[in-house]
């Protein structure tokens, strides 16, 4: 029997990366997004199983992922980056949309999978967030503050189920090669691909990679870590 798998988020980009490498892997893979069409030809296109919800809505995640119970692995790829806005300019409705999308919804398929691994003994948990959680984003802080809340969320989790024999680990991307950061301007695209050492933006399969090795046999001493995939970014040079 096939281990399972869901990946939220999962029709595009990095999602889209992480869903086709656990199918070549091996995993019985459940794609994740809010259009039943887009995430079935995505199951489809894969060899995996359609899963439409709203990450954003706990109900139906509570629904959803707790009748997949037990789970072998729960990557909570789910993430939205609303437009450039300071923080003097930013309203409480976008604050608390950002905080639904990247933190809420993480916390909530985190909530409705644990059980299942607990009752097993085993599971494996990636969070997906970014850079900014560590670095922070200017014109972003309601992003930023998001993300860093899911690096302190994920080291937490990490710490509350060892006992279990469940790892929950970050993976913290820089600039990728997805839609999402073409909605940037040219010059924002730029801007931060000269903040990575590498002085390239990233694919989603090089994220994918590290998401793979992280629910893998090999990774089962990794837990509570964030793991930049970013080119260096942030730390000089």
């Amino acid at each position: 029997m096939s281990p399972t798998a869901l990946v939220t988020g999962s029709t595009k980009g990095i999602g889209a990366a992480v869903a086709s490498r656990l199918s070549r892997a091996g995993y019985e893979v459940f794609v994740n997004g809010r259009q039943r069409e887009t995430v079935e030809s995505k199951a489809d296109e894969i060899g995996g199983r359609s899963l439409p919800f709203d990450a954003s809505d706990p109900a139906a995640v509570a629904a959803a992922v707790g009748a997949l119970a037990p789970l072998d692995v729960l990557v909570n790829n789910v993430g939205y980056e609303d437009e450039f806005a300071y923080f003097t300019d930013t309203t409480p409705e976008r604050w608390r949309r950002m905080l639904a999308v990247n933190l809420e919804s993480v916390m909530a398929c985190v909530h409705a999978a644990l059980p299942g691994m607990q009752r097993e003994r085993r599971g494996r948990i990636v969070n997906v967030g970014s850079e900014a959680g560590r670095l922070g984003s200017v014109g972003n802080a309601a992003y930023a503050a998001a993300k860093g809340g899911l690096i302190a969320f994920t080291k937490s989790i990490a710490r509350e189920n060892a006992r279990y024999g469940i790892t929950c680990n970050h993976v913290a991307p820089g600039p990728i090669d997805t839609p999402q950061l073409h909605e940037r301007s040219p010059e924002s695209i730029e801007a931060i691909t000269r903040m990575t050492l590498l002085r390239r933006v990233g694919t989603a399969d090089e994220v994918a990679a590290a998401v793979t090795f992280l629910v893998s046999e090999e990774a089962g001493y990794i837990t509570g870590e964030t793991l930049g995939v970013s080119g260096g970014m942030g730390i000089g040079g």
